[in-house]
């Protein structure tokens, strides 16, 4: 299951690898915009896209094997409430894959529980709270990753300054960015592709985003 799911490219790669796999198991999209679940719906033919919001999951308890939320946890104002569902709703042998901005790189000064620059994001995170929270939630061990930036997004913030803080300018204000950073940022984030990034347990406070992983149960 991918818990806000988006436009669907997400859990369309999930279907590609269960196939790649061999596995028969189905995939499932729960998504809140009307929108975003219709595109999905037309696009992708190996998911099943429900319109849902993440603070009741509609789904049985102990009926999901994988459950992955990307860059969704930041947006959700019960978050608490949402992992103690995504906790109810997988197997014995289930895993939480989730990801979020990391708040000390994302957001620099910002406090815990300080009201994000984004308007989009309810609240950001470091990784010791996105840790504890899985843990409160009843998983039974937390793993912690960070996602970094390679050298060519490296490269191209030392030209342009910060991806991200470009991002949000562009979106928060898209009359007064600089046409030509406007134009170059396009294109270069058009062109970023998972080569460009590194995921490692290193350097956690230093990532641009958080990998969290919840297990259910500890037996391998």
């Amino acid at each position: 299951m991918d818990a806000g799911s988006g436009e669907g490219y997400g859990a369309a790669l999930l279907a590609r690898a269960n196939e790649s796999a061999g596995s028969s198991a189905a995939v499932i999209g729960l998504e809140l915009d009307a929108g975003a679940a219709q595109h999905a719906t037309r696009n992708y033919d190996r998911i099943s896209v429900v319109r849902s919001n993440l603070d009741a999951l509609p789904v049985a308890t102990s009926s999901i094997g994988l459950l992955v939320s990307l860059q969704v946890v930041e947006h959700l104002w019960d978050l608490a409430g949402f992992l103690a569902q995504c906790r109810r709703v997988l197997d014995d042998a289930g895993v939480a894959v989730i990801s979020t901005p990391n708040r000390l790189t994302f957001s620099p000064g910002l406090g815990r529980g300080q009201r994000p620059t984004n308007p989009f994001h309810v609240e950001e995170f470091d990784v010791d709270q996105v840790r504890d929270l899985l843990l409160a939630a009843g998983f039974s061990a937390v793993r912690c990753y960070g996602l970094h930036h390679g050298p060519r997004i490296t490269q191209w913030e030392h030209q342009h300054g910060s991806i991200v803080d470009a991002q949000i300018r562009a979106a928060l204000d898209p009359q007064r960015i600089d046409s030509w950073i406007a134009n170059t940022l396009g294109e270069f984030v058009e062109s970023v592709a998972v080569s460009d990034f590194d995921i490692s347990e290193r350097a956690l406070d230093e990532a641009q985003d958080l990998i969290v992983i919840g297990e259910v149960s500890t037996i391998s």
